[in-house]
């Protein structure tokens, strides 16, 4: 059986479907499963042990775009794939679905594209507290029913295979920057992907400040995403006259560096984005920082042994909210969460992954 995947971005959003993936090889063994991503989300999937193909699709601007969808469309086409699980549902992916021709076409239940699809999966619009993780697992009943159910974090986890050689780099570079075997590595990310997600920077170098003087022994890497450089650079900045605990790493990570370089840490803090979500792949204790969204919904989604926690502001009549207003105009969500509260999160973490002495 020859099964497609579709799922064009982002880089969460790809994470979220590989527990599925390794759910349809499971349960059927012996299918071809290829999946279709773009770009910039394609290392998440690149070592997939579950997949037979990979198609790596550009997305290219005006005409470009036209004569580019339509060849890939006629190649999808030539595949003659038996089945296909849009989990994305957007315009282009569910256009790239129909044009599959496959016998069974699986897809959420959106106005204006249920033409594209064989089998309709109900899903609300409304922002409820339900896994992004278990709604694409309501799409996988269609394919075999012994797919139904809810997913299990133990046994279905989030994945992306370690690159050994490209984590044997990270670990020279680590050391010529002088992290050692007694330093304990706290990696910080401080994009948010939009404004609506942004901590305040000063309150990033108000939680780096206190973490530091609490265990001179520890290292911080601030990393970030390109759009986002502005508030790494300000961060660095403001630390630099603070503390002496931060390594620089000579050259920008792509994914799969800063896949490794979260695997080599003791403590992993960032928002709701797709480098939390690439934190949740590796064993690394995790604290997740949520303004407008709800960790119910977008929280880390790995083996519950493995310590997470959540810094939040708590109930608000405006949360979780669409970002695209902020209705009170003041981002109370973020604004109103403390460094203390992100600091006793780290403690926690930190501590539930202490080795108990005998």
């Amino acid at each position: 059986m020859k099964i497609l995947f579709i799922r064009l971005r982002l880089i969460g959003d790809v994470i979220f479907t590989t527990p599925s993936i390794r759910a349809v090889k499971r349960c059927l063994p012996d299918a071809h499963l290829t999946y279709v991503v773009e770009r910039e989300a394609a290392p998440i999937l690149s070592r997939n042990p579950h997949l037979s193909d990979l198609i790596v699709v550009d997305r290219p601007h005006g005409l470009r775009r036209l004569t580019y969808d339509c060849a890939l469309a006629k190649n999808l086409r030539a595949s003659h794939f038996d089945a296909v699980i849009d989990f994305h549902g957007g315009p282009r992916s569910s256009w790239l679905t129909w044009c599959t021709r496959a016998p069974l076409r699986i897809g959420y239940s959106v106005p204006f594209r249920n033409w594209a699809y064989t089998h309709h999966v109900p899903r609300s619009r409304q922002l409820e507290a339900r896994h992004s993780v278990v709604n694409q697992w309501d799409l996988l009943a269609a394919l075999d029913e012994r797919l139904g159910g809810t997913p299990d974090p133990q046994r279905d986890s989030v994945e992306m295979t370690e690159d050994l050689e490209v984590t044997g780099a990270i670990k020279h570079r680590l050391a010529q920057a002088g992290v050692g075997p007694t330093n304990q590595l706290i990696v910080i990310h401080v994009s948010a992907g939009n404004a609506f997600r942004q901590w305040p920077v000063e309150y990033f170098v108000q939680t780096i400040v206190t973490l530091a003087k609490s265990d001179p022994q520890r290292r911080f890497v601030i990393t970030s995403g390109p759009s986002d450089r502005g508030a790494k650079n300000q961060i660095v900045a403001a630390m630099s006259t603070q503390v002496r605990q931060l390594v620089m790493l000579d050259e920008e990570l792509d994914l799969v560096e800063l896949r490794s370089l979260i695997d080599l840490a003791a403590l992993f803090i960032g928002g709701d984005t797709g480098p939390l979500h690439l934190a949740a792949t590796t064993s690394v204790p995790i604290v997740g920082i949520y303004g407008p969204t709800l960790a119910a919904r977008s929280a880390p989604w790995r083996d519950p042994t493995y310590s997470v926690e959540t810094a939040d502001i708590g109930a608000l009549l405006c949360r979780p909210c669409n970002q695209r207003h902020c209705e009170p105009g003041d981002f109370r969500c973020l604004t109103s969460l403390a460094p203390s509260i992100v600091v006793a999160a780290a403690d926690r973490a930190l501590e539930q992954c202490r080795p108990t002495s005998s």
